[in-house]
């Protein structure tokens, strides 16, 4: 396990394989160990980066005064930083494409390609938005995602008719089960307000380069539908793919095609 110190707070990443560099950005109330696929595949002829957002897996609290996605953007920029790596290939899933987005508009020259994958980078619709900032507080008030909460929200990150007895589906269960109240409270509340009461970002999409720019989405993704990912694909000018069979964490739900198609990518880009 490797640490670095970012706003006074460790940020846990690993760092695997050697080549051109690639950066995995994940989803919200997940770890690095949803890259798990990819990684295996990808190491073998890139640098490949993943980290855990503040809160998740090993990473320390939220840090004092992170209030946006710009914030973590910034905090990724600084892990790239401490790696000396001049240049990167950006993966991001859900938050990790929101963020990613803001990383490669604030820092061009340090972006060889973003992937953005089941994301949206526009404002969250109102009444998820308030649905989600609902559910939010249930958990602070409670110290613990209750079985009642975690028949409500487990089920968003999967395609509708997914085995509920698999273990991708009970491993993500337990896992946020276990989560304590502290990290709960000082850390997994705080990103999910800022995840979704994130400001609009579709006006500067155009601002990407559409050469080394792909879209990815589930084609049963819920909480991020694919008319999201047209809608910015169209916005940018970039190509963008539906993976089939797949809800929102497209790339552990159908892993061969999404490592396919990050592999493809890649190689034109580097």
């Amino acid at each position: 396990m490797a640490f670095v110190i970012i706003d006074g707070q460790p940020l846990h990443y690993i760092d695997q394989g050697t080549g051109p560099a690639v950066l995995l950005g994940g989803s919200y109330l997940w770890d690095l160990t949803m890259w798990a696929p990819q990684i295996a595949a990808l190491s073998q002829q890139y640098r490949v980066i993943a980290l855990d957002l503040w809160g998740h897996g090993e990473s320390g609290a939220l840090p004092a005064g992170t209030t946006s996605l710009e914030d973590i953007a910034r905090q990724a920029l600084a892990l790239l930083d401490h790696l000396d790596i001049e240049r990167v290939t950006l993966v991001g899933l859900s938050v990790g494409g929101m963020w990613g987005a803001r990383l490669a508009l604030s820092a061009p020259m340090r972006i060889n390609g973003l992937v953005m994958m089941d994301t949206y980078v526009g404002i969250e619709p109102e009444p998820t938005r308030l649905y989600y900032f609902s559910l939010l507080k249930q958990i602070e008030e409670a110290g613990v995602i209750t079985p009642q909460l975690l028949d409500i929200i487990v089920p968003i990150f999967f395609r509708p008719g997914i085995d509920p007895q698999s273990p991708l589906y009970q491993g993500f269960r337990a896992s946020l089960a276990a989560l304590p109240a502290n990290r709960l409270r000082e850390s997994i509340v705080p990103m999910g307000r800022i995840t979704f009461g994130r400001a609009d970002l579709l006006l500067r999409l155009s601002e990407l380069n559409p050469q080394t720019t792909l879209l990815l989405c589930g084609d049963q993704d819920t909480p991020r539908p694919p008319h999201e990912t047209r809608e910015m694909a169209e916005l940018i000018g970039c190509p963008y793919q539906l993976v089939p069979g797949a809800g929102h964490i497209s790339n552990l739900e159908n892993p061969e095609y999404v490592t396919a198609a990050l592999l493809k990518f890649l190689a034109r880009k580097n």
